[in-house]
């Protein structure tokens, strides 16, 4: 009981999530989310490994969030995993693989997930780009979002959210992002998905880097079939371990719960 009325408070302060969504399991599976973060994206840039601060995290907390997706043969176990342990992510979305799963994108908006950009085409980086065509990049990426999840597009992206791909920005890049009004995450740390190992493996680098980490923004690809097998183990790890899930809105009337 005390779980569900801790998923029902959770469900009050995230717009457009049932009560179902969030109460359809125990959370036996993983630690639950623990509380909801809100931020203000202007002017937001954090992440240790790229920018001189981070989300205000207390000992033991941590953000969860992936890359790369949507992927029709992998997304799905992702999203299996975190609704199993009760668990809300950010999931940054690459512009060609939103349009070409839909169907998926309404999906993780529905089950309570936060979406965030990740451009068009993943370049390797934007930063070596003309600026024209990274600035290009990143609009047709927020177009193919927007579209994928409401079916059109407005002058404004709906998703206050965006992150680098290969974490490659400039100074000029990051103050078009903030003219969008979007804040930019980086990482505290990642789980290396990038480089083949067995799911074991990579459960047990995440989970010595997250203790010797503390707290953090923790990066993963749902796009990698070996991190999509390793979430059930690292949510019921979590919870043993008594790590606590933030889950980071934009503020604003609506995450309060309060009509807009």
């Amino acid at each position: 009981m005390r779980s569900l009325t801790c998923l029902l408070a959770l469900a009050a302060l995230l717009p457009g999530l049932s009560v179902p969504a969030l109460a359809a399991g125990d959370c036996s599976a993983g630690p639950g989310t623990a509380r909801v973060l809100e931020v203000d994206p202007a002017g937001l840039e954090v992440g240790l490994k790229h920018f001189p601060q981070t989300l205000d995290l207390a000992e033991g907390e941590f953000v969860l969030t992936f890359d790369d997706g949507p992927s029709a043969g992998t997304t799905p176990m992702v999203l299996k995993a975190l609704a199993a342990g009760c668990v809300r992510a950010t999931f940054f979305l690459v512009g060609t693989r939103a349009a070409e799963s839909p169907a998926l994108v309404k999906r993780i908006l529905a089950e309570g997930h936060g979406i965030g950009y990740h451009s068009q085409t993943h370049p390797m980086t934007l930063a070596d780009l003309p600026y024209d065509k990274a600035v290009r990049d990143i609009e047709r990426g927020i177009a193919s979002v927007d579209r994928a999840a409401y079916g059109n597009v407005t002058a404004s992206p709906r998703f206050p959210f965006f992150r680098f791909p290969g974490f490659g920005s400039s100074p000029q890049l990051l103050a078009y992002v903030a003219s969008r009004k979007m804040g930019v995450f980086g990482a505290d740390l990642w789980a290396s998905d990038w480089n083949a190992m067995t799911p074991d493996a990579e459960l047990d680098l995440v989970l010595t880097r997250m203790e010797h980490a503390g707290r953090g923004i923790v990066l993963f690809h749902d796009t990698r079939l070996q991190t999509a097998r390793m979430v059930p183990a690292l949510l019921k790890a979590m919870k043993e371990r008594g790590y606590r899930v933030v889950h980071v809105v934009p503020r604003g009337p609506a995450t309060a719960g309060t009509s807009p």
